[in-house]
């Protein structure tokens, strides 16, 4: 078993899937024996196999049941998890939505067969053939986990219990200098979104397609909040870094963030949904078309996915299981409500990552901006070079 590594790689490709349909490719028909070995691309946390903690460790029983030595390279960003599936190496990914598309769209993924997932028929439903994760009504993944991308804030600091996004935006001046957002392009549709209830003349009825003229304004909408902003964060551990040394009082934040900071008790903060609703992620287990050990693979993507190991994943990353029968397996007892777990309304509240592409992935046409242009946007906002 060879332990986690951790991969920077600089990614100079085109990122914006294309307005072409996906290369045509037959899933699987049949999952045969191992072939000894599986190469996979995930985040942090998602494959332990007990080398960072030796009480996470869900990779070593798994290589024990179906022999496939596992090999896993952490991914430290979409754009990065991209470029490295894109060299042929791995045989999967754990994908968030502002790396599916894509994924797809450059034939990088393979269709998958869910029938040869036998966990797959118990994930909560509104996680399945959403247009993050599928073209045409043909999965290219198995769900991970999911979370909403939340309002923190200090409540010493902020006394006035906010419920809206405005909070960041129109009023991030109460805050100058302690303001954060999350460092990504995709944080765009953060932007959008509130414009999109505040400003409803603008047109914008999906925060991920969005035309040259929505684009701008959303620009306009994180220029000005810029002014405001003292740390942007990627990194969860250093937003609560941040919050803690009182860098930060406010800003959008992950429920993993909020109850680290809790547990260390340093200072107060609360979470909450605004009324606007909020961005999300739903993370997909995808297998490579260049796949050198598919069944491994697809052993891995029902085991992963399996109620006990599901809710192990989710309780050490800090984030909802995929999986509906994980909730009897956690070993918090609130855990699953903590996270609205199996919560549909609260679920049908989140946006969740979708990468954009000039074909509006909301199917409204063709004139929309692709990831690429978001990024050069981000780019001009934040002053990160390109």
């Amino acid at each position: 078993m060879v332990g986690c590594t951790v991969l920077l790689l600089a990614c100079s490709c085109s990122t914006s899937p294309s307005s072409e349909p996906p290369p045509a490719m037959t899933p699987h028909s049949s999952v045969g024996d191992g072939e000894g070995q599986l190469n996979l691309i995930a985040w942090a946390g998602y494959a332990e196999d007990g080398s960072n903690d030796p009480s996470a460790d869900w990779v070593t029983p798994f290589e024990q049941q179906t022999g496939c030595q596992t090999n896993v390279t952490v991914g430290n960003t979409s754009d990065e998890m991209v470029a490295l599936m894109r060299t042929g190496r791995y045989d999967g990914v754990s994908a968030s939505g502002d790396a599916t598309l894509r994924l797809i769209y450059a034939g990088d993924v393979a269709p998958v067969n869910t029938d040869l997932v036998p966990n797959y028929e118990t994930i909560s439903s509104f996680l399945k053939n959403q247009p993050w994760n599928s073209v045409d009504g043909q999965a290219y993944g198995i769900p991970h986990g999911w979370g909403a991308n939340l309002l923190m804030y200090n409540i010493q600091v902020v006394r006035d219990a906010p419920n809206s996004w405005a909070a960041v935006f129109d009023d991030a001046g109460k805050y100058k200098g302690r303001v954060t957002a999350y460092d990504s392009p995709i944080y765009i549709a953060d932007a959008a979104l509130y414009l999109s209830k505040t400003e409803p003349e603008l047109g914008i009825t999906d925060p991920y397609s969005l035309t040259p003229e929505q684009l701008d304004a959303a620009t306009q909408l994180l220029r000005e909040q810029r002014e405001n902003i003292g740390e942007y964060w990627a990194d969860y551990t250093k937003q609560v870094q941040a919050f803690e040394a009182g860098r930060s009082v406010i800003g959008t934040t992950w429920q993993l963030t909020a109850n680290t900071i809790g547990a260390n008790n340093k200072v107060q903060v609360n979470t909450v949904l605004p009324k606007e609703g909020a961005t999300g992620w739903s993370d997909t287990w995808m297998i490579s078309s260049k796949a050198a050990h598919p069944n491994c693979m697809y052993k891995w993507m029902d085991w992963i996915t399996s109620p006990e190991v599901n809710a192990q994943v989710a309780e050490y990353f800090g984030e909802a299981p995929a999986q509906t029968k994980a909730c009897e397996y956690t070993t918090e007892p609130d855990f699953c409500d903590i996270y609205h777990a199996t919560d549909e309304e609260f679920a049908s509240q989140i946006h969740y990552w979708t990468t954009p592409q000039t074909q509006c992935v909301d199917g409204s046409g063709d004139g929309c901006t692709s990831y690429d242009e978001w990024t050069a946007r981000w780019h001009q906002i934040t002053g990160a070079a390109s």
